[in-house]
């Protein structure tokens, strides 16, 4: 065991984080056991007094201040569950805190951490602004910057978590689950458990568009990876800590990626189990524990208890309907798909009927003129996916799956229109904007270029990001300096032009597209995709 781990037990077993930290329970998961085929026990973090394991390390790192350093104060960056465990740890240890937010943070969690006493300072939009608007004022003010996972002892307070969990159980669990934002907690619970249960696996997961720590493990050391996914916020984090992955490097048995839907679907499968609606990040370590367990079929790797870390259920109200949303499509419950039918009538009951026991979610259909009319059908499924695309295709239906389509789930489900009625190019792109008052004006403003806007769908999900669609008459001699304009505009792209949703629903016909097959083909290869 590195010296890092080492050094992390031993504070770990000293951390006097019970004056505020509450021992939470390990929740048997009967549904989730089920169908896992392993008993699946829950650690309720989400029960903390500020409703996250954040404030286990926290509390740790103030605890462990002089005197002399507790009278200047506590700075830290975070844009919700770190600033509430400072604000806290600092009002109970008599300590003026300043959490620097980003102005994208919801209001609920501005709320919440000044009622803890904290004072707030907002900077910029995103996390990483945010923390050197933090730095910054820690050395001038020589108050004491709280890391949120890169710091021995905040890391040790996490720590803690590993050893009740063991305290808990009579036996050696066979694998624990723990998500993975920056790696403190993974760093915390991996040194404690395996000291003591060197045989147990402990595996992090991570979002599969914030997987910073896979990306280290593979590098070797910790990597810049650019911009992250934006729903799992709690664990969004472009660069883990230098601590946490030299102890996960040594210690973490497998890095795992679970997906949006997946994420979603672990959510509704918390509440059922325990009736409590956990944030994303929170859901994170079982959609883990489901996506490993649909790949071992070994029994011996389920004769032993499962344990998944539930870390935390800060979710802002507004963002619930896009988790309701999406969970069908994670579990496999659901499934979206476009499909071409007559345009003639008594062709939808026909479809219908087709279905079998399946039933339909939503059907969305817009004439345009044509023998064959496209429709876009959710269906809730009563057989496997597969098994009802083969059957529709042996009955001469032309589909294709969209279930795993970013493009028609986030915007075409919701968006009413038709095929461009001209000849002039249409490109389509997804953005991905900073969610703040003005921010919607801001991005209209970046985008009022000599460019015509012929398509614009805007979606708030109540998170700290918006999600906008939009179509532009691009012709064929502006392409570079169209994608230049776009980078320059410093907002997260995806060209979404040859999405077959797209085709299928908005783009104009073949014959009115402006360009040919073959010019189109080599255009994509010079406009790309950004983000």
């Amino acid at each position: 065991m590195s010296d890092y781990a080492q050094e992390c037990l031993r504070r770990s077993l000293a951390a006097p984080v019970y004056d505020v930290v509450t021992r939470t329970p390990l929740d048997e998961a009967p549904r989730l056991s089920a169908r896992i085929g392993a008993r699946l026990l829950l650690k309720r973090e989400d029960l903390q007094p500020t409703f996250s394991f954040k404030l286990r390390g926290a509390y740790n790192r103030i605890q462990q201040m002089t005197p002399e350093q507790r009278a200047l104060g506590v700075i830290a960056a975070s844009a919700g569950n770190h600033a509430q465990g400072v604000a806290m740890a600092a009002r109970e240890l008599g300590v003026a805190a300043t959490i620097f937010m980003p102005r994208t943070t919801p209001e609920i969690k501005l709320r919440a951490v000044a009622a803890l006493g904290a004072t707030i300072e907002l900077h910029g939009d995103d996390y990483d602004t945010a923390c050197e608007a933090a730095l910054l004022a820690a050395s001038k003010s020589h108050a004491q910057f709280i890391h949120p996972f890169d710091d021995l002892d905040v890391i040790a307070g996490q720590g803690t978590l590993g050893i009740e969990i063991v305290q808990q159980l009579a036996a050696a669990p066979g694998v624990i689950f723990v998500p993975i934002g920056g790696g403190g907690l993974a760093a915390g619970v991996v040194a404690t458990v395996k000291t003591i249960y060197p045989m147990t696996r402990v595996i992090g997961v991570e979002p599969d568009d914030a997987a910073s720590m896979k990306a280290a493990l593979a590098a070797g050391r910790p990597v810049d990876i650019g911009a992250t996914g934006i729903f799992a916020d709690g664990v969004a984090v472009r660069q883990v800590g230098e601590t946490s992955f030299k102890i996960c490097q040594q210690l973490l048995d497998e890095v795992i990626t679970v997906n949006v839907d997946q994420i979603c679907a672990a959510v509704r499968s918390i509440f059922e189990e325990v009736r409590v609606v956990v944030e994303p990040a929170g859901a994170l370590a079982v959609a883990g524990a489901l996506a490993y367990a649909r790949r071992s079929d070994s029994a011996k790797d389920k004769e032993l208890d499962w344990v998944a870390i539930v870390s935390g259920a800060n979710i802002n109200f507004d963002r619930i309907g896009h988790v309701v949303e999406r969970c069908s499509l994670g579990d496999g419950s659901e499934a979206l798909l476009s499909v071409q039918i007559p345009e003639r009538p008594g062709s939808f009951l026909e479809f219908c009927n087709a279905l079998g026991g399946s039933s339909i979610t939503e059907f969305n259909y817009r004439y345009n003129g044509s023998n064959e009319a496209h429709v876009f059908v959710g269906v809730r499924l009563q057989e496997a996916a597969e098994g009802l695309r083969q059957r529709l295709i042996k009955q001469g239906y032309d589909l294709t799956d969209l279930s795993g389509n970013e493009l028609a789930k986030l915007h075409l489900r919701h968006l009413v229109g038709g095929c461009l009625p001209s000849s002039e190019r249409e490109k389509l792109y997804r953005f991905e904007f900073p969610q703040r008052p003005g921010a919607l004006q801001e991005f209209l403003a970046e985008l009022a270029g000599r460019w015509s806007i012929s398509l614009f769908h805007y979606r708030n999900h109540g998170s700290a990001h918006a999600r906008v669609l939009a179509g532009f008459l691009v012709p064929l001699a502006d392409d570079q300096d169209f994608h230049d304009f776009l980078v320059n505009t410093g907002y997260r792209f995806f060209d979404e032009t040859d999405n077959a949703a797209f085709i299928s629903f908005l783009g104009a016909p073949q014959a009115l597209r402006g360009v040919d097959a073959d010019d189109e083909s080599a255009l994509n290869g010079v406009a790309g995709q950004a983000g």
